[in-house]
């Protein structure tokens, strides 16, 4: 959702590259009632001056992150915190900003009906000082069991009828932005369809589908893969499943699949992040799935309906050795991918920017410098470290101010 704040103040910034059309390039940035503009009618037309300049001493403005599945972070689970959500989510969103995320997608694990019915209706749209929420991914629960990852085996549902059955499962769809569900768990050719004209995005995971079950999926609408390579069938050269989405000749003409990965070091070995870059770049979106321990040290957590444990930087279902998401921040994902992938430094922030806007069809409002986007940037160092972070034109995180 696009906030409406963002003050009248005309705001030059200068002493900067930005990233504008795949390049980073020295120019100004103009900033005025949230949105970013063209400076040309200022000077011809209005013949006005900026009200205020912030100079960024050389470093790089880029549009800020996008993170489409996030479960939590800072000690807040979304899926398990019912009765304090709207308080849960005002601490993630306000964290975010400190990593550079400006938009998020806050992410639901397979739940109990109950659960959704509750949490769903509570997600705020706006929070002060916070990152945008652009709407709520519903990470199950229709799901293949045989690759239910963290997701607690008794919640997962089938769809047996149609779309009367998620919106009996979720209560409503109004909130939704992104659903992830195994295509090959969806036996009625028109779900998928009305969930896209509803303007839904149907994400593909935590499934065994075949990739004939994919492109089956994605013909009927279907644009985005949950977590790449995590909870899937792994890569068989007689049968690629879900991963050879990335190179299928089966995909509607014009259409793109997206696909989310997780970059944190831990999920996605280096060589698999190389090869999904070069396999399909124009797709690669990545994603954080962090969960409530983001921020915190090691120890016992919980994810969803299911406990977890922290151990040496990774997260695991308490007692075992299954990973149940990242505590990885997106600002350190982007940096390990760029490091692991020796990708441009405008492809890594593309890939956390662009490319997420993009899949959710968002890239006029958000993931650009263009003008007429909304003004949500960061300003980064040559490492890729935040040094400050806008949203709708206001300051909301600056790093000398901690």
């Amino acid at each position: 959702m696009t906030r409406s704040r963002g003050c009248a103040e005309l705001l030059q910034f200068i002493n900067c590259r930005l990233i504008r059309d795949h390049q980073l390039i020295k120019d100004d940035l103009w900033v005025r009632n949230g949105k970013i503009i063209n400076p040309e009618p200022v000077f011809f037309d209005e013949r006005s001056k900026a009200h205020r300049q912030v100079d960024c001493h050389g470093a790089i403005i880029a549009p800020g992150y996008i993170d489409l599945q996030i479960n939590g972070g800072y000690g807040v689970d979304f899926s398990h915190d019912k009765d304090t959500t709207e308080e849960g989510v005002r601490l993630v969103a306000t964290g975010l900003v400190k990593t550079g995320v400006t938009s998020f997608c806050p992410t639901l694990v397979t739940s109990p009906n109950a659960s959704y019915h509750t949490i769903l209706p509570r997600i705020p749209n706006t929070i002060p000082n916070g990152a945008d929420i652009l709407g709520v991914h519903v990470e199950g629960p229709f799901i293949n069991p045989q690759k239910k990852g963290a997701h607690p085996e008794d919640c997962i549902q089938t769809i047996d009828k149609g779309l009367e059955t998620l919106v009996a499962t979720y209560g409503s769809l109004e909130r939704i932005k992104i659903i992830t569900l195994a295509p090959e768990k969806v036996s009625d050719p028109c779900v998928i369809a009305e969930l896209v004209k509803r303007g839904i995005t149907v994400s593909l995971g935590h499934s065994m589908a075949s990739l004939s079950d994919g492109e089956r999926a994605v013909q009927q609408g279907a644009t985005l893969i949950t977590h790449l390579f995590n909870a899937m069938l792994p890569f068989h050269h007689r049968d690629p499943g879900l991963v050879g989405l990335l190179a299928s000749d089966a995909i509607p003409k014009g259409q793109t699949v997206y696909f989310g990965i997780i970059a944190d070091g831990v999920h996605t070995h280096p060589a698999a992040l190389r090869i999904a870059y070069r396999t399909h770049p124009q797709g690669l979106c990545l994603v954080t799935d962090a969960i409530s321990a983001l921020g915190l040290e090691d120890g016992l957590h919980h994810i969803g309906q299911l406990p977890m444990e922290v151990r040496q930087g990774k997260a695991f279902i308490a007692g075992t050795e299954t990973l149940c998401g990242s505590i990885a921040p997106m600002d350190e994902c982007v940096r390990i991918f760029r490091n692991a992938t020796n990708c441009s430094t405008v492809y890594a922030i593309e890939a956390a920017t662009l490319h997420p806007a993009k899949s959710l069809r968002m890239e006029q409002q958000k993931g650009t410098l263009n003008f007429g986007s909304d003004a949500d940037f960061i300003v980064l160092d040559d490492d890729l470290h935040v040094l400050s972070t806008w949203i709708a034109g206001e300051c909301v995180h600056r790093q000398d101010a901690q």
